[in-house]
């Protein structure tokens, strides 16, 4: 299985609009951040974990092919609001289904209507089948079993997602007991860090550090990077030897 980060930025991405922090004036490409997004692949099956703003953008650099599916975390626009970007898949393939919490569903139906509309819809709007995605009730995409890792993004419930011996999560700042039990053995883990300082709804890079050690996989990524952090490559210096800064079209094989 192959994972490829599409966006590994906060909701504003990096560089910043209007900013002058020097991250933002960095000329490292390491340092440029699309919003958060990966791309997984293996066999002749391809899947999206959410579909943020940049998605065209991301899909224009990563050359995807195509998507069989996309997965939703939660609802928040640096997640969802590239979905109109999905018609070019949809004029290849048809419908695309969408993986997600019920909650989040009805979201995008509300913000999206013409995606879900079934009388007199526009042509060439967008397409999808919805499928919900349910706690504790694992799922098939292509020919592999997704569990999905409720967690909690402040007070709002995100779904994380483990394929294999690997688990994508995003937009955590709490997780209870009984859902780390799903992330034990892992070879690799993604995990969300925003920056150096405590965060309301986000952990913070000490936070993701002690959840890695608590879970113990042969490596972690981190994503969901915030300017703040700092610059890519002197984070990274001081990272533990299996803990790795992801940046955008990083490309790694399970």
């Amino acid at each position: 299985m192959k994972v490829y980060f599409l966006g590994t930025g906060t909701s504003q991405g990096i560089p910043v609009i209007g900013s002058n922090h020097p991250v933002c004036k960095s000329t490292d490409l390491k340092d440029k951040r699309l919003r958060v997004s990966i791309w997984i692949s293996w066999d002749n099956f391809s899947f999206v974990i959410d579909c943020g703003p940049d998605f065209r953008q991301q899909m224009l650099a990563s050359n995807c092919p195509k998507v069989d599916g996309i997965l939703f975390t939660h609802e928040h626009s640096d997640h969802t609001a590239g979905i109109d970007d999905i018609r070019p898949f949809n004029f290849k393939q048809g419908e695309i289904p969408i993986y997600a919490h019920q909650r989040v569903i009805n979201d995008l139906r509300k913000r999206f209507g013409y995606v879900f509309e079934t009388v007199n819809k526009y042509p060439g709007a967008p397409s999808v089948i919805t499928v919900e995605v349910i706690n504790n009730q694992p799922f098939s995409i292509g020919n592999k079993v997704t569990i999905p890792v409720n967690v909690m993004h402040g007070n709002l419930q995100v779904f994380g997602y483990r394929i294999d011996d690997f688990a994508y999560l995003t937009d955590v700042k709490t997780i209870d007991d009984s859902e780390i039990q799903k992330l034990n053995n892992l070879k690799v883990l993604v995990i969300n860090a925003l920056r150096e300082e405590p965060h309301d709804t986000h952990f913070n890079l000490q936070e993701a550090l002690d959840f890695i050690t608590l879970l113990k996989p042969e490596k972690a990524y981190l994503t969901h990077i915030s300017h703040i952090m700092g610059f890519h490559e002197e984070v990274q210096k001081k990272l533990p030897a299996n803990v790795f800064l992801a940046h955008d079209n990083l490309e790694i094989t399970l």
